[in-house]
């Protein structure tokens, strides 16, 4: 009987071991890996993780599998020169790894280490599968974090429910966005808007959230799971007799409406709501809602009985769950929030970085109090539409997650966050905003920088390291002041005209850096290039930082040609204009060396999610749709939101922004032939792109190196 029980221990033992997510994490990154590591879990009344050697192995210790897989990670580019990326999540471990010579050990007192934005699951994330979602929770897990937003499948969710109510198929699918459109439908902003959608695609969601959360709860990870935040259809007075506030428009759509606290369907409404989200993805400890985002009109709510009723339909779901909720703009208001009890809100300073809320007076959107006796997360927002471009605010982001240390407010401090609109971008900013837990010291930007690089690439030179350190004071030092959202905007995807600036209606740009300075650093890239010829991440960051300075170029290129047309001088119109297309054509060429910048990766996912043409066809258009007009002609217009979510992308780039540039210029080139053509009517050539079904590759074509070279020779004079 003895001999049973211990076989039976040994098999369990055996199983657990097998069925670990970190020997799961460690077989993704490399066949074998988890041969190479001792890992030990051990109780601690702190995040931490701890690096040690056992003979030949490297033993990897942790109070939990995020803090082990952070361990790993730490590891793994500060000892092995590996650095795990978004686009690189695989890597050949040497043989015998690089031993530990003393034990280092890191932990935290912050709780939370939070990601994700709505925005990002729409300009992101829209169309990911699960072999990309599996990508993504391992980055996740392997740089600390440990309570992600996941909004995937809830328009499952609220098809249950709203058929619970009454409303048919029809109705339901005039309430719930399109794919590309999900975040500002969950926000509050707008309705329908991208769909109707098929059965199939609600099926496919529902079924992939299922596999992310199973993931995600064996990691350890919290799921924060949308809540219910009052959003209810905007006909739900005159089909359900129901007590609502209209909460207005946004950008030119019409808002769902909120369901007033005060009426007794409140409770029972979000009762189902909690039920359906329940059965379909389990309970959350944590849930999401953001009533009355971005300018909703809050004139006949009582903001305080409203917060009440949130939180305690929350508790009635789950008694230890808490409410996460945005700092943007005016929301979260006061009046919802103060009189909540501490403990049952977790506030996101969604931009800590330029309008911090948190209680520093030097904001723009200053809160005296921060959030109350509410705790809070120290958030980047850093990326705005998905938009490509280097950009950062990097030794800022340093001293102010500090300064908020060294503050009053500390106390209720609880976290730091990634939450840009759009990821797959700036990898060197995340990698900073992840690593500020485990450093209990300030530390200096150019140093941090000089370590990144070594790890990045796995070894560095006198070239690379200058030229990153340029980058640091330059394009990545954006002023601390400075409230622009996200990168320096590039000219070749902005509407034309003859005062063209910023891209989009928000952007707030503002001259920072010189562009020759960015075309002379990517130089020293082109110098570095053979030293590290066939390294994915410094590929991908060559490609980067030409792409970057060909729009600097072009940048300087544009005023020439203005300038030319209003002096009448049209030789050199042609040739200033000439110059300016060839340089989107350049940038087209070298985008098309790499995945990750092209159309044809972002189309592809869209179309591959359907089943039948009917749907692909609809995915693929939800796709271009958002990248260009991003709206009906109201919203694009009117309501400013074309080109908000712009892409310097090959393929792009040249049958969209090309084409856009080349008609600008043909139209100029007519007036000083003395011909007066029609006005351009752009939003009638945008959407006429954004409804084709033309193929795009998602294939590299080129060699990136040799491509960057011969593109860089033609941009440097």
């Amino acid at each position: 009987m003895k001999k049973q029980i211990l076989l039976l221990l040994l098999l369990t033992s055996i199983q657990t071991h097998a069925t670990s997510p970190i020997q799961g994490l460690l077989e993704r990154i490399d066949k074998g890996a988890s041969q190479k590591f001792v890992i030990e879990q051990v109780e601690s009344d702190k995040d931490f993780f701890e690096l040690d050697q056992q003979k030949e192995k490297v033993v990897v210790r942790g109070n939990n599998y995020v803090s082990i897989a952070t361990g790993i990670n730490w590891y793994l580019k500060y000892y092995a020169g590996i650095h795990l990326c978004w686009n690189n999540m695989q890597a050949k471990l040497p043989a015998s790894l690089p031993p530990v010579p003393k034990k280092e050990r890191h932990d935290t007192d912050l709780k939370y280490r939070y990601y994700l934005n709505y925005c990002t699951y729409s300009y992101t994330m829209a169309f990911w599968d699960w072999e990309r979602w599996e990508k993504e929770i391992d980055w996740m897990a392997l740089h600390g974090i440990n309570l992600p937003l996941s909004i995937v499948g809830t328009g499952s969710v609220w098809r249950n429910v709203l058929s619970r109510l009454g409303y048919n198929k029809e109705e339901i699918n005039e309430f719930v966005a399109g794919p590309a459109f999900q975040a500002w439908w969950l926000m509050n902003n707008l309705e329908g808007w991208g769909g109707p959608n098929p059965d199939q695609w609600y099926n496919h969601q529902e079924q992939l959230q299922k596999r992310i959360l199973k993931r995600m709860r064996e990691y350890g990870i919290e799921p924060v799971l949308p809540g219910y935040s009052g959003m209810i259809p905007s006909n739900a007075k005159e089909k359900l007799g129901l007590d609502v506030a209209d909460p207005g428009k946004w950008c030119g759509y019409r808002r769902p409406a909120f369901l007033q606290p005060s009426d007794k369907n409140f409770r029972r409404i979000a009762r189902l709501y909690y039920e359906e989200m329940t059965r379909l993805y389990g309970k959350a400890n944590y849930y999401s809602m953001d009533p009355f985002h971005e300018g909703g009109n809050t004139k006949d709510v009582d903001l305080d009985a409203a917060g009440k009723s949130i939180r305690e339909a929350m508790k009635e779901a789950n008694p230890k769950a808490v409410w996460v909720v945005q700092a943007w703009g005016a929301c979260p208001h006061d009046e919802m929030i103060k009189g909540l009890p501490a403990g049952d809100m977790v506030v996101l300073d969604l931009y800590s970085e330029s309008r911090p809320q948190w209680g520093t007076p030097a904001s723009s959107w200053h809160r005296p109090h921060g959030f109350h006796q509410h705790e809070w997360v120290y958030c980047m927002l850093l990326n705005f539409g998905g938009n490509v471009g280097l950009y950062g605010k990097m030794e800022h982001v340093i001293n102010e997650y500090y300064k908020a240390r060294e503050s009053s407010f500390n106390g209720t401090l609880k976290g730091v966050g990634l939450t840009m609109e759009g990821t797959e971008n700036n990898p060197v900013m995340y990698e900073l905003l992840c690593e500020l837990p485990w450093r209990k010291q300030r530390f200096q930007k150019d140093s941090w920088l000089k370590d990144y690089v070594k790890a990045r690439y796995g070894k560095t030179t006198p070239q690379v390291e200058d030229a990153w350190l340029e980058l640091g004071n330059t394009i990545y030092n954006s002023p601390n002041t400075s409230t622009q959202q996200g990168t320096h905007e590039s000219i070749f995807c902005a509407r034309p005209s003859l005062n063209t600036y910023q891209v989009s209606t928000w952007s707030e740009m503002k001259d920072y850096y010189e562009p020759k300075d960015i075309i002379r650093t990517a130089g020293k890239m082109i110098e570095a290039a053979d030293a590290f010829r066939g390294n994915n991440n410094f590929e991908y960051d060559l490609v980067d930082v030409i792409r970057q300075a060909i729009a600097e170029k072009g940048r300087l290129i544009y005023p020439i040609a203005v300038s030319a047309y209003k002096a009448v001088d049209k030789r050199l119109f042609v040739t200033a204009s000439s110059r300016f297309l060839e340089l989107i054509e350049l940038q087209d060429k070298l985008l098309a060396t790499r995945r990750e910048f092209r159309v044809g990766t972002w189309i592809n996912l869209a179309r591959n999610m359907g089943e039948t043409d009917i749907q692909k066809d609809l995915y693929e258009w939800n796709a271009r749709v958002q990248i260009t007009t991003w709206g009906n002609r109201t919203a694009a217009d009117a309501g400013g939101l074309h080109d908000y979510a712009h892409k310097e992308w090959n393929g792009l780039l040249y049958d969209f922004y090309y084409m856009r540039w080349k008609t600008f210029f043909d139209e100029l080139h007519s007036r000083l032939d003395g011909i007066t053509p029609k006005e351009i009517d752009f939003y009638s050539l945008e959407e006429k792109w954004a409804k084709q079904h033309t193929p795009y590759s998602a294939i590299p074509e080129g060699n990136t190196i040799e491509v960057a070279k011969e593109v860089y020779a033609k941009i440097a004079d």
